[in-house]
C-alpha cells in the first residue's frame, strides 16, 4: 500500500504512448503519408469530451433562437388578426351603407315610376276676358272736372311761391357781399439821380380813389446813382384799375418817367 500511494503522489504520465502515437500520425500526414485507423481511435479517446460539451452548448442556443422566433411569430400572427378584424368591419359596414343606398334608390324609382306613368296633357282652359262696361268718355271727363276748385289751387300756389321768394330775397340782402379785393406793388421810376424821390412819393401817394389803400414803400437802387420808388397799395377790384392807377401817377411827368407792376396778388 506505501508503493501504491507513492505513485499516486508522484506524476506519471500513463497515457504517453497514445500521445506519441497521434504526435507521429500528424507528421505522416503532414509529409503526405496516410493516417492508420489506430491514430483515429487514439484521437477519438482523447477528443471524446470535448465534442459532448460542444453539441449540448449549440442546443441550448438553437432552442434559445426558436423560442425568441416563436415569439416574434406570435406578435405578428395576433397583429396580423386585429388587422384582419377591422377591415371585416370597415367591409360589413360599407356593405350595410350600399345595401341602404340599394334600398333607397329602388323606393324613388318605384314612387317616380308611377307618378311618370299618370301625368296626363290637360289643356288650358281658355281664359276668358272680362266683360268691360262700356261708357262715354265725355261723362267720365265731364265728372272729374272740377269748375271752381283748380282756380283756387292756382292762386294758392302762386301766393306761397311769392311769399317763399320774399323770404329768399330778405335773407339774401342781410348777407354782407363780399369785395373782391387785391394787392399790387408799384415799380415807379425817375428821370435820372438828381430827382428827388421824396417829393416822387408825395405825388404818388396824392392819387386818391374810392377803393385805394396806399401801404409801406421803400427806395431800391437801380444803377448810376439811380434808384426806384417801390410802392405798396390795396385796390377793391370793382373800383379801380391798373390802367387808371398808371394813368394818374404817370400825370406828374416832372417826376415819374414810368409805372410797372411788379407784383399783383388776390385777396
Amino acid at each position: 500500500m506505501s508503493g501504491l500511494q507513492g505513485l499516486a503522489q508522484e506524476n506519471i504520465w500513463f497515457d504517453k504512448s497514445r500521445y506519441d502515437e497521434a504526435e507521429r500520425c500528424f507528421y505522416e500526414g503532414a509529409n503526405g503519408i496516410p493516417q492508420t485507423s489506430q491514430v483515429k481511435t487514439a484521437l477519438q479517446g482523447s477528443k471524446g469530451h470535448t465534442r459532448a460539451s460542444k453539441p449540448r452548448e449549440r442546443k441550448s442556443s438553437q432552442n434559445a433562437s426558436k423560442s425568441e422566433d416563436q415569439s416574434e411569430l406570435v406578435s405578428r400572427l395576433k397583429s396580423l388578426e386585429l388587422d384582419n378584424k377591422n377591415l371585416h368591419r370597415v367591409v360589413d359596414d360599407l356593405r350595410a351603407t350600399l345595401s341602404k343606398l340599394e334600398s333607397r334608390m329602388a323606393t324613388l324609382e318605384k314612387t317616380q315610376a308611377p307618378a311618370t306613368k299618370g301625368v296626363t296633357v290637360i289643356k288650358a282652359a281658355p281664359v276668358q276676358k272680362p266683360k268691360v262696361e262700356e261708357h262715354n268718355g265725355a261723362d267720365d271727363e265731364d265728372d272729374d272736372i272740377d269748375l271752381f276748385g283748380s282756380d283756387e289751387e292756382d292762386e294758392e300756389a302762386e301766393r306761397i311761391k311769392a311769399e317763399r321768394v320774399k323770404e329768399y330775397s330778405q335773407r339774401k340782402a342781410k348777407k354782407p357781399a363780399l369785395i373782391a379785393k387785391s394787392s399790387i406793388l408799384l415799380d415807379v421810376k425817375p428821370w435820372d439821380d438828381e430827382t428827388d424821390m421824396s417829393k416822387l412819393e408825395e405825388c404818388v401817394r396824392s392819387v386818391q380813389m374810392d377803393g385805394l389803400l396806399w401801404g409801406a414803400s421803400k427806395l431800391v437802387p437801380v444803377g448810376y446813382g439811380i434808384k426806384k420808388l417801390q410802392i405798396n397799395c390795396v385796390v377793391e377790384d370793382d373800383k379801380v384799375g391798373t390802367d387808371i392807377l398808371e394813368e394818374e401817377i404817370t400825370q406828374f411827368e416832372d417826376y415819374v418817367q414810368s409805372v410797372d407792376i411788379a407784383a399783383f396778388n388776390k385777396i
